[in-house]
């Protein structure tokens, strides 16, 4: 169930901290930026959540001046492209033909079809011809506690339209797919019955991980995932892989001009984390504060 909640700090479509020894201040911040004696000017590294409750939204000074100084806003995907959204949608479909029905037990169906119906507010009658990992990321994007939410994809590419930036991605919604139709749909089924029969320890982890992005401390949020690797959740295809992929598209992006990145806050640290990858390929990474 841990993948379920370390999607919204990975991939975008979706969207006990004090057990962990503090960091020094200098690895405490979610920005950070990129610079080389070869760039005309920095780009800037920033890690977000995709979904997160409006009171636990962090978008400081700092933040939107480094959007400011850059000529354009990168996210795992290209936010600004219908397209996409399209192609998402499609790619959510079923290529077997068979129903959502059709991988549950009758009780089970049922039982599912009214939680979604009664807690998320959502027929998933209309979603019968889709993939079980829809249902998943449903719940990822309701386990929030509060009424009001904020998606940081959302708040950065109105921003970009603003101010007249272009809106890329780093990667399609077709490799952001096949990532998804590698999780087991086993897994997933499981997953689902569990969170609808009331199993609290995703809820509980979920605080865990917003404490440690709210003091914007990337450390803790990288044992909280490296824990549940320990625990079976494999998430090499989900960050390690992706990270190293995207590090050429990234410096591509960055020898042309002034990029703001703007990426799930997973991605940021650990040794295949962005930041390290970054530094082993030459580039000076500094937090800013």
């Amino acid at each position: 169930m841990k993948k379920n909640l370390l999607y919204s700090f990975c991939l975008s479509l979706v969207t006990t901290f004090s057990s962990f020894a503090s960091v020094a201040d200098s690895t405490q911040s979610l920005l950070w930026k990129i610079s080389s004696p070869e760039m005309s000017a920095p780009s800037y590294l920033f890690g977000t959540i995709h979904l997160i409750c409006k009171d636990d939204y962090i978008w400081t000074d700092e933040m939107n001046e480094s959007l400011t100084q850059t000529k354009e806003v990168c996210m795992e995907m290209d936010m600004d492209d219908p397209s996409i959204l399209m192609e998402v949608a499609s790619g959510m479909i079923s290529a077997e033909g068979k129903m959502l029905s059709d991988y549950f037990s009758k009780e089970d169906y049922a039982l599912v079809e009214q939680f979604y119906k009664d807690s998320l507010g959502i027929n998933i009658s209309m979603l019968a011809t889709m993939k079980p990992i829809v249902l998943q990321t449903l719940i990822t994007s309701n386990v929030t506690t509060c009424d009001s939410t904020v998606s940081y994809e959302l708040k950065i590419s109105d921003e970009a339209k603003r101010q007249n930036k272009e809106i890329t991605g780093l990667e399609t919604a077709s490799e952001q797919i096949a990532l998804l139709n590698k999780v087991p749909i086993d897994s997933i089924i499981s997953d689902v019955i569990k969170y609808v029969k009331g199993d609290l320890e995703e809820l509980e982890e979920y605080h865990a991980m917003i404490a440690a992005y709210k003091t914007q401390n990337l450390p803790a949020l990288h044992e909280l995932i490296l824990k549940a690797k320990e625990e079976g959740d494999d998430m090499n295809a989900f960050l390690d892989e992706r990270n190293i992929r995207w590090i050429d598209r990234m410096t591509d992006k960055m020898d042309q001009k002034s990029v703001f990145f703007a990426v799930g806050a997973g991605h940021l640290w650990g040794d295949n984390g962005l930041i390290n990858l970054l530094r082993s390929h030459g580039y000076t990474v500094e937090p800013v504060k």
